[in-house]
C-alpha cells in the first residue's frame, strides 16, 4: 500500500469503487494476516515563529472549519521535510469547502516569500475570489507586511489562531499530519529534487483527484464536484427528474483513477438513463 495511511473505513471504499467486493472486516482481517499497519504519526514540530512584534489579527473561525459555499474558508500552515541535502519547507493553501489544496510552494528557507507564493497560486487558481476568510498562525511569516499586502490588495480577510493553539487551525494540522504519514515518513529522499517530486506526486496526483475524505462522506474532491454537477442534470428517462443515488454510484464508478472518465461497454441494469450522456459530457462536468 503506497499511501499508508489509508485504513478502514477509507480502504474498503476505495477497493469498493475499483469493482473489488471487501467489506470492513475482510479488509482487517488481509491487513492483520500479512502484518500490514498504517504508519504512524511522529512528535510534532513547530516550523513558525510566533515570538515577534508583527500586528497579528483576530481568529475569526473560532475552530469551525465547516463551509457552506466554496472559498469562504481557507485555511494555510507550514510543514517541512527532511533530506539528505537539508530541509524543504512546503507552505499549503487548503480549501474548506472542497478539502482541496489550491495553493502550494515549497523553498529551502522559510520566508515570506514562502507563503506569499502559496496564495498567490490559491488565488489564481480560484480565479481570485474576495471576500475569503484566509486563517494561519500568528507565525512572522503571515504577519509580515509583504504577505499581508496580498490580502489588502486581493479583499482577503485574515484571520489567525491563538498564540500556541494548534487547535485553532485543526483542519490544516490534519492534513500535515496526513501528508507526513501517507508522503513522508518511511521515505528517504536522496536530494530536494526528489522531495519535491513526492510533495507534486501526492497534492495533485494523489489528494485533489484520488484520496477518499471523511469530511466528503469518504468521496474524492473529483467524485463530489462531478456528483454535485450532476445533481444539476435532467435525466432523459421519460420525464424530467433528478438523477438517482444509484445514478450517481454508476456514473462515479467510471472514473478512471489515473485522471478523467472513460465509458464503460456495459453500465449495468438500472442505469439506462445514464446512456444519453456520452465521455466528452462527463468530462465537462468534471
Amino acid at each position: 500500500m503506497k499511501k499508508g495511511g489509508l485504513v478502514s473505513p477509507g480502504l474498503p471504499r476505495r477497493l469498493q469503487d475499483e469493482g473489488k467486493l471487501a467489506g470492513r472486516h475482510r479488509v482487517a482481517r488481509i491487513t492483520r494476516d500479512n502484518g500490514w499497519r498504517a504508519k504512524a504519526a511522529r512528535k510534532y514540530k513547530a516550523t513558525t515563529n510566533s515570538k515577534h512584534s508583527l500586528p497579528v489579527a483576530p481568529n475569526l473561525l473560532e475552530q469551525d472549519f465547516s463551509a457552506g459555499r466554496p472559498d469562504q474558508k481557507w485555511v494555510s500552515d507550514i510543514t517541512y521535510i527532511w533530506t539528505d541535502e537539508g530541509w524543504l519547507y512546503l507552505a499549503v493553501v487548503l480549501e474548506l469547502y472542497s478539502r482541496r489544496v489550491i495553493g502550494w510552494a515549497i523553498a529551502e528557507r522559510m520566508t515570506a516569500t514562502l507563503v506569499r507564493d502559496s496564495l498567490i497560486m490559491a488565488l489564481w487558481h480560484r480565479k481570485m475570489p474576495t471576500g475569503v476568510i484566509v486563517h494561519s498562525d500568528r507565525g512572522s511569516q503571515y504577519c509580515s507586511a509583504a504577505y499581508q499586502k496580498l490580502f489588502h490588495k486581493n479583499k482577503l480577510i485574515c484571520s489567525m489562531s491563538k498564540k500556541g493553539d494548534c487547535y485553532d487551525n485543526a483542519a490544516m494540522e490534519s492534513w500535515n499530519h496526513s501528508f507526513k504519514v501517507e508522503a513522508v515518513h518511511g521515505e528517504r529522499f536522496k536530494t530536494r529534487s526528489e522531495a519535491k517530486y513526492q510533495v507534486f506526486e501526492y497534492i495533485e496526483v494523489y489528494y485533489n483527484r484520488k484520496r477518499l475524505h471523511s469530511k466528503l462522506g469518504y468521496l474524492a474532491q473529483k467524485l463530489l464536484k462531478l456528483k454535485k454537477s450532476l445533481s444539476r442534470v435532467s435525466v432523459k428517462s421519460g420525464q424530467d427528474q433528478k438523477p438517482t443515488v444509484e445514478f450517481f454510484r454508476q456514473v462515479i464508478s467510471l472514473l478512471d483513477w489515473h485522471g478523467g472518465l472513460r465509458w464503460a461497454p456495459s453500465l449495468g441494469k438500472g442505469v439506462a438513463e445514464a446512456r444519453p450522456y456520452r465521455e466528452a459530457d462527463c468530462a465537462t462536468v468534471c
